[in-house]
């Protein structure tokens, strides 16, 4: 007998267990911790349904800026409606907690999977990737990047759907320093130019799901060592081995499927989750059954040896549409058992006669063979009509979806059915296949109908237009116009180009991107405008210095006090003079009130000595002066400051010796 995987929500020890959080939301169990917040299983009072809560860790609640991004970030995640993506219902505060309420999903990880049955089956492998890159390339054409796809975020529902958690919360990068077990599975799944430079761009979870698909078809990941950095260091400078090296006669075409999500050059990988999706189906296609259903000498077989059940580990049906099999050795599917529509679909026996009478059965008798043929004819031929009236005239439209043209037209054809072809892009069905059919697969339809089929002519793909020298708007509207999107803008001076026009665009004019792809644009700040240096100069002299060079001018509000500048001075300013500002920026003055000014003591009558002291110790300089009767003197006559009077700190204070 096949063992069944379950997983089980284990409640521990925890203060909020069994609390109403936010007057609404009751904690029953606590289900995992991570390295930001924890995860509950929780019941929403007011609409009585189960759903998980994730509550920040109270040390990272006091963190404004953090539970600001954790906000915003969850907001738009909230916005991002996927069926493979586990939604974000509320957000709130109660306390010292700031939590997120989301969709509950009864069932277990995929690391729990990896964990229990070790390498998976090519099929099933791609069973659980597909949905995942379904669900981040939804992501990715709505503008956000996951930053920490791995197995502990792939969820895999008791009812087979798989789901993807954690979209845009967590920053992988920020955990690389720290050296706990955790992130040495974190930062297994980073991309090279994650580690170098920060970067995250949807590409880095095409990287991270390549170590994924490697990890699933051979039980371990790619990379390891004893220390983060080590892990790390692989990444940089060591390409993902082909998974057929740790699982003999592993297709060929996942060894290069795993090559091209993990390629160490971020150019090279495909740019997106629906770049992937789309190599992933087009490999699944060129596999047959037996490559499919390949079983790792790593996976964990059961007692009976029954490997199916442990590597097929959730239904063929999922949520993400695959290509139904397009090889002839795989076993054909009965479409008749599938696609029964009407109940007709064969006559009955009629029902046995009541017994004879003596007389009938002497008349029966002197029936002719001729008789009882017509009679037996009259029976075939009264159910024949009632067949095709019902039945018989229709068929149901073949399952031909994703298979090549001409294997679907013959299909149809075979069933008694006109074709009639359209065309149209895809970014999921590979060139020459169908992608629908009209009517729909299944569907009745009479015998010598017209069926209507769909062929993709693979991704659409446009030119990046000419947009160099053009204002932003008038870009950004050239760009839609053609298909693409506006994406990244930075901005940079430039001598040539005027300000606010394109310098360029990444990728540049004439190069053939996907329909949809976004666009990278770089505007001019114009020509820079050197800051002049106004330190010292009286406030209004500095005011129009600045604003004749197309500064902006702002007046710090307090001053301070300087001993280098007088009073009503510039004594600061920022940018710093000799930088390069744009025309419009602003420049912040910080005006001085003068030096700072102290009593000066009395020291008349004190000795030499001890009025050096004093007048030192308040924060003088002193200088003495004898001329010719104070030679031998040792007292103080006069102060060029009189006691109890003020002068500015630091300056020199005169004693007169007698």
């Amino acid at each position: 007998m096949a063992r069944t995987l379950t997983c089980v929500d284990t409640t521990l020890q925890d203060p909020l267990v069994g609390q109403l959080l936010d007057g609404r939301y009751r904690v029953d169990a606590r289900i995992a911790v991570g390295g930001m917040a924890t995860v509950y299983r929780a019941v929403d009072t007011r609409l009585d349904r189960v759903l998980a809560l994730k509550v920040m860790h109270p040390t990272l609640a006091a963190d404004v800026s953090f539970v600001e991004r954790f906000i915003r970030e969850a907001k738009s995640v909230a916005r991002l409606a996927h069926p493979n993506v586990v939604q974000v219902f509320d957000q709130g505060t109660d306390g010292p907690y700031v939590y997120l309420a989301m969709e509950y999903v009864a069932g277990c990880t995929l690391r729990d999977v990896l964990r229990e049955r070790g390498a998976l089956q090519p099929r099933a492998a791609l069973d659980i990737l597909e949905p995942v890159l379904a669900a981040l390339g939804a992501a990715h054409r709505a503008g956000f990047v996951h930053r920490d796809m791995k197995p502990e975020n792939v969820l895999i529902g008791d009812d087979g759907r798989v789901k993807v958690a954690d979209f845009g919360l967590v920053r992988a990068v920020d955990t690389v320093t720290n050296t706990t077990g955790s992130v040495l599975g974190t930062v297994s799944y980073l991309a090279p130019e994650q580690i170098e430079s920060g970067t995250a761009d949807p590409r880095v979870d095409v990287y991270a799901c390549g170590i994924v698909l490697y990890e699933m078809l051979t039980g371990d990941q790619p990379h390891y060592g004893d220390s983060p950095a080590l892990v790390l260091y692989k990444h940089l400078h060591e390409d993902v081995p082909p998974p057929s090296a740790v699982v003999p006669g592993l297709a060929f075409e996942l060894d290069a499927l795993v090559a091209s999500a993990t390629a160490r050059n971020a150019d090279i990988r495909p740019y997106d989750a629906v770049a992937l999706l789309s190599q992933v189906l087009e490999t699944r296609g060129s596999l047959d059954a037996e490559q499919l259903d390949a079983v790792p000498p790593q996976a964990v077989t059961s007692e009976h040896g029954n490997a199916e059940n442990l590597t097929s580990v959730i239904p063929r049906a999922l949520s993400v549409p695959r290509p139904l099999p397009v090889n002839e050795d795989e076993p054909p599917v009965d479409e008749r058992r599938l696609n029964r529509t009407s109940r007709l679909g064969a006559v009955g026996a009629p029902p046995a006669p009541a017994p004879p009478s003596r007389r009938a059965a002497r008349e029966r008798k002197r029936r002719t063979p001729l008789a009882v043929l017509v009679a037996v004819l009259l029976v075939l031929g009264a159910g024949a009509g009632v067949w095709y009236i019902n039945s018989g005239q229709f068929t149901q439209v073949p399952t031909v979806l994703s298979q090549p043209e001409a294997r679907a037209t013959a299909r149809l054809q075979d069933a008694g059915l006109e074709v009639r072809r359209d065309e149209d892009y895809s970014d999921t069905v590979r060139r020459g296949s169908v992608i629908s059919t009209d009517p729909k697969v299944g569907e009745r339809i009479r015998v010598n109908d017209t069926v209507t089929l769909t062929i993709s002519l693979g991704p659409e793909t446009v030119p990046v237009p000419q947009v160099t020298g053009d204002r932003l708007d008038k870009a950004r509207a050239l760009l839609k116009r053609s298909g693409l999107e506006p994406g990244r803008v930075t901005r940079e001076f430039s001598e040539e180009v005027p300000r606010g026009s394109v310098i360029s665009t990444s990728p540049g004019p004439g190069t053939e991107r996907r329909a949809g792809s976004a666009i990278a644009l770089v505007v001019s700040k114009g020509s820079p405008v050197e800051v002049s240096d106004v330190t010292g100069a009286d406030l209004a002299d500095a005011q129009a210095v600045l604003e004749e060079a197309g500064l902006k001018v702002e007046v710090a509000a307090k001053s301070v006090t300087s001993d280098e500048f007088a009073q009503g001075q510039v004594a600061v300013q920022s940018p710093a003079a000799g930088s390069e500002a744009e025309e419009g920026d602003t420049v912040t003055l910080t005006v001085s009130k003068g030096p700072e000014m102290i009593e000066v003591p009395d020291v008349v009558g004190d000795s030499v000595d001890d009025a050096k002291a004093a007048l030192e110790g308040a924060g003088f300089a002193v200088e003495e002066d004898r001329g010719l009767l104070g030679l031998f003197g040792d007292t103080v006559k006069k102060q060029s400051v009189d006691g109890g009077g003020t002068a500015a700190k630091g300056s020199t204070i005169t004693i007169t010796i007698r």
